[in-house]
């Protein structure tokens, strides 16, 4: 038990931190607007096309004839934002259908089984970890392409941000929706304005070879392989796409309307920022570099002005903001998993702020573990990414076109199709990006999730175990075969704390001994004198201790007891005393804490502790 100072002080500092607990009838009005959803659920998706772009660009920088590869990346560009119309429409139909929160984890559980619900559960939590740990390390990159000095600190301001967004989501959904909001319009418009103003750069600016056709005409010394790997990894500008359906009931009433509205809103702003990106790189012929982004080469066409240090600013933080997508979808796919006894019940509770800390603060270590293993290196992360993201979207899809099949509600032919085209199209892509991206690195992921999906089971199956075997199945069944009960009493000295422990000792039992672990014959002997005085009777047990240990001698004692009477309950009471001020704990041993870890899995022996409390001095 913590002294009440430390709890006072604890408390206070979470208060500061996260903000006043809020009573769970605040729900409803947490909940978020058009506006300030679409900064939330849409920051993943838009700000993945800050990447994107450049990591077709990365690819097919790679081609033998490099200036018959770039123009590929318009018409990839193009594939891809095709590809989200149909994602678009598709979820739109989750929505309709499960205006609860829709996400792959129970469309497919509920349509597909309970399996096949567990890999996509498996697929969204490694998206979601992905989603911060590539979204941090673009922003970083962003940061460092505008101050390259900063460089060698890369994996540092990375994890500095990933905490920085782990507390404001402890703080609660509405208000990191309002921090969220600004950035994300800001780069929105930042673009815009760039693209127009790149519109009307004079042509003696643009490099040399802009005038290369925008549609390629030839694939020599390029490749269809090379071009399915460029359109796999620009698929990563597709990753966040699912978040609103999935937070459905984080929208304000009707929150199905409302969802569907923003989605589409997302889809429209996501398809503008991306193609203007993929035209004005196409038109500028602009390379990849380690020590620049793309969409800092871009900005610098418009010289070093006021104007380039905004669209960075923008773009790194809503890049680092992005990651807030995971933070409000990882808990909640965590927090499903764990209803249904397939992850740890800490992780279904909310905390103080209507949200799931746990999941939060699970999300942000794995993070920046992952931060620190990759040194904070998108085009390391990036073959990891999709491979997840576009199996929960087959699986979802494939969820709900038997779902319209076996319920026949509405139109149902209609959203069947909608669904069939849907689950087909993400199901090719997720071949062609599993093909091509297994030897970089995307072999980690199919690994991965089967072992995710094996953990799942090995903690369902725990949680069956355990109640079963704490199920009453009959008043008598459940009456425990005790003989007798034993009190045993470490103690240390003889003080007062000791003394209120043996009276408490004698109301609950006879059979009570108190024991001492011989280090110091001198200090055994002086207890010995003291013991007969003040011991009230109470037999007093002399443990040797030749290799000064003062916890093992009492573990073996306990044993040595069960061992002669299997039937009887044994209770270790601890006798402690609690300073008035926090700090003033530092300076006395723990071996309390010691020996109760030491206890916990021991059949029939209870652990208690009986405290005295110091006056203030």
């Amino acid at each position: 038990m913590q002294p009440p100072y430390t709890r006072l002080m604890w408390r206070e500092l979470k208060r500061f931190i996260v903000g006043a607990p809020l009573s769970t009838d605040r729900v409803q009005h947490e909940r978020l607007s058009k506006k300030k959803a679409l900064a939330v659920f849409s920051s993943d998706a838009l700000s993945s096309v800050a990447y994107a772009t450049e990591a077709i660009l990365v690819e097919l920088s790679k081609a033998v004839i490099v200036v018959n590869a770039l123009p590929w990346t318009w018409p990839i560009s193009l594939s891809i934002c095709a590809l989200l119309w149909i994602l678009v429409i598709s979820y739109r139909q989750v929505i309709n259908a499960y205006p609860n929160g829709g996400g792959a984890y129970i469309v497919s559980r509920e349509n597909l089984g309970e399996n096949v619900g567990l890999i996509a559960g498996a697929s969204l939590l490694i998206d979601y970890i992905l989603t911060v740990a590539v979204s941090v390390a673009a922003g970083v990159a962003a940061v460092t392409s505008a101050f390259p000095e900063l460089k060698e600190h890369a994996v540092l301001i990375g994890n500095m941000a990933v905490i920085a967004l782990m507390f404001m989501t402890l703080r609660g959904v509405r208000e990191s929706g309002t921090v969220f909001a600004i950035p994300t319009y800001v780069f929105i418009f930042s673009l815009i304005i760039l693209f127009a103003w790149l519109s009307f750069v004079p042509a003696p600016i643009i490099a040399e070879g802009a005038s290369a056709p925008l549609v390629p005409k030839t694939t020599d010394g390029v490749g269809i392989w090379l071009i399915l790997i460029a359109f796999s990894s620009g698929c990563a500008a597709l990753t966040g796409v699912e978040a609103i359906s999935n937070g459905t009931t984080a929208f304000k009433k009707p929150e199905a309307q409302n969802a569907k509205a923003t989605m589409v809103w997302m889809a429209v702003i996501l398809a503008v920022l991306f193609l203007g990106i993929g035209y004005f790189a196409h038109q500028f012929q602009i390379l990849p570099s380690e020590k620049e982004t793309v969409v800092s080469q871009l900005a610098r066409q418009t010289g070093s002005t006021w104007f380039y240090y905004v669209v960075q600013a923008s773009t790194a933080l809503i890049l680092f903001l992005a990651a807030n997508t995971s933070f409000n979808g990882f808990p909640i796919v965590t927090s499903l998993l764990a209803e249904d006894r397939y992850l740890p019940r800490q992780l279904a509770s909310r905390g103080d702020r209507l949200v799931f800390s746990n999941g939060i603060v699970g999300l942000s270590l794995i993070s920046m573990f992952l931060i620190w293993l990759f040194k904070s290196d998108v085009h390391l992360l990036i073959p990891l990414y999709a491979i997840g993201v576009f199996l929960s979207f087959t699986l979802a899809q494939a969820g709900m076109v038997k779902f319209w099949i076996t319920t026949k509600e509405g139109s149902w032919r209609r959203n069947a199709l909608i669904n069939t085209v849907g689950a087909i199209t993400t199901l090719v892509v997720l071949l062609i990006i599993v093909t091509t991206k297994f030897p970089q690195g995307g072999w980690i992921i199919c690994l991965t999730t089967p072992l995710l999906v094996f953990m799942f089971r090995r903690i369902h199956h725990h949680y069956q175990v355990v109640g079963e075997q704490l199920r009453i199945t009959s008043p008598e069944h459940h009456i425990p075969d005790v003989a007798s009960h034993e009190v045993v009493i470490p103690v240390s000295g003889i003080h007062s704390g000791v003394i209120e422990a043996l009276e408490y000792a004698r109301t609950i039992s006879k059979m009570v001994v108190a024991v001492y672990i011989d280090i110091s014959p001198r200090t055994t002997q002086k207890l010995r004198e003291d013991w007969a005085k003040f011991g009230m009777g109470i037999e007093l047990k002399i443990l040797k201790s030749p290799y000064r240990s003062v916890t093992q001698p009492l573990f073996d004692f306990v044993d040595e007891v069960s061992k002669r009477h299997p039937n009887h309950v044994i209770t270790v009471i601890i006798p402690e005393f609690v300073t008035a001020r926090w700090w003033q704990n530092l300076l006395h041993n723990q071996t309390a804490i010691i020996i109760k870890a030491g206890l916990t899995f021991k059949k029939r022996v209870v652990v208690t502790s009986v405290r005295y409390h110091l006056d203030k001095g």
